[in-house]
């Protein structure tokens, strides 16, 4: 190197020859290699003192590197003032500036993988490594490529959880942890607790914005989620928002762009396919036996068409070849208009009428599906501004945000803002404040897409011939919906706004107290103010004013929550091994509505100025109404938390909650639990390495669930009178009046529904926790279970509110976390969950029926079913229990059908019960259908869940993606029947339907039916079951951070460009599935985003 660097000094001074210059020269190369110098070392692991192998010595920003040796010694030679990067998988990488050392003696830290991260219990926080509960954590930030648009977007994937899709402008989608754990399903009775900050959250998740949450701690089991007791019998979520860091102020801008797209599709018929469809439809109708032939046939049944072969069908020369007849026979089937087209007997022989006809005749058609809906596009703003200092921390943010649905029409928009500041006073004194708003506008009119698709066929009018918008799409001379549909004529006469103001607040002070105990106090006021506003003009057409269809609607409603907490909390260690923490709570309540509406009719003079005016309304068509409610909650709480030596954990809690709604029996209920754990990892006989963290965990404890419909449903209620009443004055007048009447039976006996669970887990870490298990078993008893009891009829009222019944819930939940490459440029991880739930139910009304034998004898006796909301004995909460379908008749099967009132191309419904069958007097049998027929198909919850996350990054890059799949649940739908005629849609009107199979002779199916196929007697409609499992790619994503040496000259820390596709694919198990999106049934859009993420 010397020598190269000498001849380029000899060549240059060639040219021009400076004695000092060259001198300098010669001086440089050695004074350089002198500076360099070799450095020794050994590395060793910082906790047991062993040398370490193969770790990795680099000298920063280059590419000189070294590894240690069999004995963890190493040599590196380094220039001056460098800096060496010691790396090596388990361990935290380390930097050591150079100074004059020339033998170093370096000890790495075993890396723990988050066994040291702070999780939030409730009323407090833990190290993961002190956990006794069920607890599952979650921090945004690792998925912030993804751009989470919720709440829920943030939570699906995670074991224990299942989290609906919503479909609308709006997103977001019902959370449920463990399954479903009672009958009563009013009021969110199985969701979840929400907290945030600390303090019970009574608002939307839509109100958290997702840029501003710090992490999410899931309580699961019953020790976990206890000392919420009142209210967290379907466990709790915990949100915690961000706070500054010190160091220098941190000013972060997030921008995200979006379109949504089509998901799941559901396609109606196009122009060529409905005609199609109308030839089969008319055709399917003269399928019989052709006495010629013996065949089964079209056209050999009593109608207009018997013995017309091709009478619905169109004289192309294919179907005048297939039936043997020329242009001439077909067009003598029917009489006909003189100078009618064979276009326009075609048209009138399958139905169309009015404007369609016209349309087809003059081949205009107009895509309904196409125009309700649309690529929405969605933008997402978003700022924040945090630091801290010795004395003080904050983080301030605003964001906007507005979604476009995929339905044309529906919109959303919401403008939110937190600050939260927190503040050190004295040395004993801190106070702080989270203030949180959001105004959000959700009230847009969006298309009656439904209506608009089926009823409108694709040859209907959207414009007359003036260009106007056309009222009746398919024909003015027509009636009811047969007319068809139009949203854009409809949505000249209609405004709306709705929409809500929300402030939400949490003030606290902590106080430190003498003997180490620490005082806090929390207040939680919220506001809400929701308004809308709705006018239909009775400038339409076809609303009168003396009606509901056209009027003005002012509806506004306030909210006013407010909660407090005292806690009260002490820790200390003694003799260094003997951890103790006391918690104590007390906390009250309250929540209070107010409501009113105003429904004008018939305004006068005008209605000109649309939902402004309402004075102008007719006093005897228009009306008032208004509610008010209140409801108050207390709550004690005292926990105790014990460590021995950090091998065994005992965490206890009771809690005393009451409420107001309850009855005035039973206002009150305690909440007990215990959990203990056991972390032999750290005993001293333990000695397997690979083996870095085992914990056993066993917990048992009760919790409430006080999530009712009505806050007064235990009390009698008063309810204006049915009908009207009056008497005879003394001038024999008439007279009538309005009254009062009980419609509701008080119940001073309603009580808290519980849940009394057991869980065992077992936590391992191996190879210093890079790879990670949990696995946790649990059973679950729900009593109490409020429930409408139905009464007798001599009582005055149809049912009562009260506490009846058993559920019972039991599960396995696996997760597994892995660091599986960790290097300075390449780093994967992979998160794998599981889940296998089972639910049934025990008891319900306690009402007892009588098994009898064969002759009459009673045997024993069974509790009695409540077929009427579906619910059995020892079946889970979901089950199904139909009809079984087992196939479709076939042609070859004629004689058969024909015994059950069927014909081919009809279901096949399994006869089970043979009992009742009718007995002929040939000797055969006529199949009889009731109960006896039907069984146990399956469940609509899926009992197994489980998703998969993998994570890389390579360098400034960085991927992942996302899988969840729901497994063994199934549902019904009658679609496969194709009874599309059952509002006289096709034979009175000119309606489109979606494109589905169906049977014909010429495509005969197994799975779907004819054209208006049906069952046998008793079961005209029978539904059939669909598999609903499925497997979704929910997500993928992908991300770019620019280097610093090219964004630090704009004083830009960092900037990220990333993008990603949200609910990217889907397999169904069930392929005959056709009803939109397998998980909802609905719409499930397809997003595709891209954003920009910069910090300074």
């Amino acid at each position: 190197m010397i020598n190269k660097y000498l001849c380029f000094c000899y060549k240059w001074l060639k040219k021009d020859f400076k004695p000092i210059t060259f001198f300098c020269c010669l001086l440089i190369p050695f004074s350089l290699h002198a500076q360099n110098k070799i450095i020794r070392g050994t590395v060793s692991d910082a906790k047991t003192g062993e040398t370490l192998v193969g770790v990795v010595i680099k000298v920063q920003n280059t590419a000189n590197a070294v590894a240690t040796d069999a004995k963890g010694n190493f040599q590196i030679q380094v220039g001056p003032n460098a800096t060496l990067q010691i790396s090596y998988v388990g361990y935290d990488t380390q930097t050591i500036e150079l100074l004059n050392q020339n033998n170093l003696v370096i000890k790495l830290i075993a890396n723990s993988y988050e066994l040291n991260d702070v999780v939030v219990i409730g009323y407090g926080t833990a190290k993961k490594s002190d956990l006794t509960g069920a607890i599952t954590q979650l921090k945004p930030d690792k998925i912030a490529d993804e751009n989470p648009r919720t709440v829920q977007d943030i939570l699906r994937g995670t074991p224990g959880l299942t989290i609906g899709l919503d479909a609308s402008a709006k997103n977001g989608g019902t959370i449920n942890i463990r399954g479903q754990r009672s009958v009563y399903t009013a009021s969110s009775h199985n969701s979840p607790l929400l907290i945030l900050d600390g303090m019970i959250f009574y608002g939307e998740l839509s109100e958290i914005n997702p840029d501003d949450i710090e992490q999410i701690d899931v309580l699961k089991d019953a020790s976990a989620a206890a000392v919420y007791g009142a209210q967290s019998a379907n466990g709790v979520i915990i949100v915690s928002t961000k706070k500054g860091k010190k160091g220098k102020p941190q000013i972060n801008l997030t921008s995200n762009f979006a379109i949504s797209t089509m998901g799941a599709n559901r396609p109606v018929w196009g122009p060529d396919a409905y005609l199609k469809y109308r030839e089969d439809w008319y055709k399917s109708a003269t399928y019989g036996v052709n006495p010629a032939t013996g065949n089964y046939e079209a056209y050999t049944i009593g109608t207009d068409a018997a013995g017309k072969p091709g009478f619905y069908e169109s004289p192309n020369a294919e179907m005048l070849s297939k039936y043997g007849i020329t242009e001439s026979t077909w067009r003598s089937y029917s009489v006909n208009v003189a100078g009618a087209s064979d276009r326009e007997i075609y048209a009138k022989r399958i139905g169309l009428d009015h404007n369609v006809l016209s349309n087809y005749l003059s081949g205009k058609t107009f895509d309904w599906y196409n125009h309700s809906f649309r690529n929405g596009f969605n933008q997402d703003y978003n700022l924040s501004v945090s630091g801290a200092s010795d004395k003080i921390n904050y983080y301030m943010s605003a964001g906007y945000l507005s979604n476009q649905g995929v339905i044309v029409g529906d919109n959303y928009r919401a403008i939110r803002s937190n600050l939260k500041v927190e503040g050190i006073v004295t040395n004993w004194l801190t106070i702080g404040a989270n203030i949180n708003f959001q105004d959000r506008s959700d009230g847009n009119i969006a298309t009656d897409w439904g209506s608009a698709i089926i009823f409108n066929s694709p040859f209907a009018s959207y414009r007359d011939s003036n260009g106007n918008l056309e009222v009746f799409p398919q024909g003015a001379g027509l009636t009811g919906t047969v007319r068809g549909y139009n949203y854009d004529f409809n949505r000249q006469f209609q405004d709306l706004e709705s929409g809500y103001t929300v402030l939400n607040s949490i003030f606290n002070a902590k106080v430190k107290l003498p003997f180490n105990i620490n005082y806090s106090f929390n207040a939680a006021p919220r506001y809400q103010f929701y308004y809308r506003r709705y006018f239909a003009s009775s400038a339409h057409p076809s609303w009168s004013p003396l009606s509901n269809s056209a009027g003005v609607e002012r509806e506004n409603s306030r909210n006013f929550d407010w909660s407090i907490n005292n806690t009260i909390n002490w820790e200390k260690t003694f003799a260094q091994k003997h951890r103790v923490n006391v918690t104590l709570v007390q906390e009250a309540e309250e929540r209070k509505s107010w409501w009113d509406v105003i429904r004008a009719r018939n305004i006068t003079p005008t209605d000109g100025l649309g939902f402004h005016e309402t004075s102008g309304g007719d006093r005897l068509l228009s009306e008032f109404d208004s509610s008010d409610s209140r409801q108050t909650a207390d709550g004690l709480l005292g926990r105790l938390f014990y460590s021995y030596d950090d091998r065994y954990m005992f965490t206890g809690s009771v809690r005393r909650d009451g409420y107001s709604a309850f009855g005035t029996s039973n206002p009150r209920a305690t909440f007990l639990s215990a959990a203990i754990a056991w972390t032999f990892t750290n005993e001293k006989f333990f000695k397997w390495k690979p083996l870095s963290n085992g914990k056993l965990r066993l917990s048992y404890g009760q919790n409430g669930n006080r999530s009712l419909e009505n806050p007064y449903i235990a009390l009698a209620n008063l309810a204006n009178g049915v009908g009207t009443q009056g008497y005879i004055n003394a001038n024999g007048d008439y007279v009538q009046f309005q009254y009062l009447r009980i419609d509701r039976m008080a119940n001073s006996g309603l009580e808290w529904e519980k849940t009394a669970s057991f869980n065992i887990g077992l936590d391992l870490g191996f190879l210093e926790n890079r790879l990670s298990t949990s696995v946790d078993y649990f059973q679950m008893s729900t009593t109490d279970m409020v429930m409408n009891q139905s009464l007798p009829g001599f009582s005055g009222f149809t049912s009562i509110t009260t506490n009846l019944g058993e559920v019972q819930n039991s599960g396995l939940e696996i997760s597994i976390n892995s660091q599986n490459i960790v290097s300075d440029i390449f780093k994967w991880s992979t998160t794998l969950g599981f889940s296998r739930y089972n639910n049934k139910i025990k008891h319900l009304y306690n009402r007892y029926e009588d098994i009898l034998d064969a002759t009459g004898n009673v045997v024993s006796s069974k509790e009695v079913d409540d077929i009427a909301n579906g619910w059995f004995i020892g079946q889970p909460i979901s089950a199904i229990w139909n009809y079984k379908i087992t196939g479709i008749w076939q042609v070859n099967e004629l004689s058969e059908a024909a015994k059950y009132g069927q014909r081919p191309g009809d279901p096949k419904v399994a006869n089970n019960y043979t009992g009742d069958d009718i007995r002929n007097a040939d000797g055969s049998f006529t199949p009889v259908y009731n109960n006896n027929d039907k069984e146990f198909l399956g469940q609509t919850q899926a009992p197994v869940m489980w998703s998969l996350r993998n994570d890389f990054s390579y360098k400034n890059f960085n991927f992942s993606f996302n899988i969840y799949s729901y497994w063994g649940h199934k549902s019904l739908n009658g679609a496969y029947l194709n009874q599309d005629n059952g509002t006289s849609t096709i034979s009175q009107g000119l309606a489109n339907t979606y494109d589905k199979p169906y049977w014909t002779t010429e495509n005969p199916s197994e799975f779907w039916g004819r054209l208006e196929s049906k069952g046998p007697a008793g079961v005209n409609s029978p539904q059939r079951i669909f598999d609903r499992s499925f497997v979704r790619l929910d997500n993928v994503s992908l991300g770019y951070t620019l280097p610093s040496k090219l964004t630090s000259a704009y004083h830009i820390q960092k900037l990220k460009i990333f993008g990603s596709i949200r609910n990217a694919l889907v397999w169904n198990k069930d392929k005959n599935w056709r009803y939109w999106d397998i998980e909802t049934g609905q719409m499930a859009p397809r997003i595709f985003s891209i954003g920009l993420n910069v910090n300074f």
